[in-house]
């Protein structure tokens, strides 16, 4: 074995490739003029939120702030009436938002708990016989509601321990179920600015036609020892139909290895 401990042990050297490589050096992404970056995709189209005046649909407490809307049925919202009560507004027309008198502000007291203030600038509070009214001029538990989600579905758990509903009769907004049914079933609507959901980022080296993006990536990887790019010419079909199926670097690299001069290929 002491013939083995006199072996100097050094990094693996590929063929044609110098020992005292550099490092590559890699670009920023550049940024668009107004700040956002290249590989932003397209935003999602909220049609829901088109259909409500640009009012949108929230999920989670954090969201319910500032100016919102509380809606039951068919673009149908709670109103505020001058006496501190509330009953259920006409329905309005596609692409029309709520009425002012259908605008509340929403204060979030926690993680958990949220607060609603009417255009009157009194906080809504559950009464004794379950009758939702407007006349508090300050916040206390009685004035906190707790959203309660469930998959694509809320509703409003007030202070009495019963959920917000319309009552079907006289259209009042009341609290006097325990349980939630159809009746009690929201939507609290908000038109504060928020991020757009965009779509899975598209990589610099894959914006652009199908044709490019070959470019791209060759000359990504390849080694041009005579400084001249190869690219693949075979039909482009097979390729096609793999960018549809989700597997384009791996065709691509298939194409690339044709050419023998990919050092990353087989």
């Amino acid at each position: 074995m002491s013939e083995y401990s006199t072996v100097k042990t050094s990094k693996l050297v590929l063929k044609g490739e110098s020992s005292n490589s550099s490092k590559r050096k890699h670009k920023k992404h550049k940024k668009d003029k107004d700040g956002s970056s290249s590989k932003r995709g397209r935003s999602e189209l909220d049609e829901d939120a088109q259909k409500h005046g640009g009012w949108w649909k929230v999920s989670k407490v954090a969201e319910i702030t500032g100016s919102v809307a509380i809606q039951f049925g068919k673009r149908a919202f709670i109103k505020a009436l001058d006496n501190g009560t509330f009953t259920l507004g006409a329905p309005h027309d596609e692409g029309d938002g709520p009425d002012p008198e259908e605008i509340f502000t929403a204060v979030l007291i926690n993680d958990e708990k949220i607060a609603f203030k009417s255009g009157y600038g009194k906080y809504l509070k559950a009464e004794k016989d379950g009758m939702i009214t407007g006349r508090s001029d300050a916040v206390s538990v009685v004035e906190q509601f707790e959203p309660v989600f469930e998959g694509a579905k809320m509703a409003l758990l007030a202070a009495n321990g019963c959920f917000v509903s319309v009552d079907p009769e006289d259209d009042a907004v009341v609290a006097i179920k325990k349980k939630v049914g159809d009746n009690e079933v929201c939507v609290v609507r908000s038109c504060a600015a928020r991020e757009h959901k965009t779509t899975k980022e598209v990589a610099v080296e894959e914006q652009g036609e199908l044709d490019q993006v070959e470019i791209n990536y060759v000359k990504k990887f390849q080694k041009f020892q005579d400084k001249k790019l190869r690219v693949n010419t075979e039909d482009k079909a097979a390729l096609k139909q793999a960018q549809v199926e989700g597997v384009l670097h791996e065709a691509l690299l298939d194409r690339r290895s044709k050419m023998k001069a990919d050092r990353y290929c087989k």
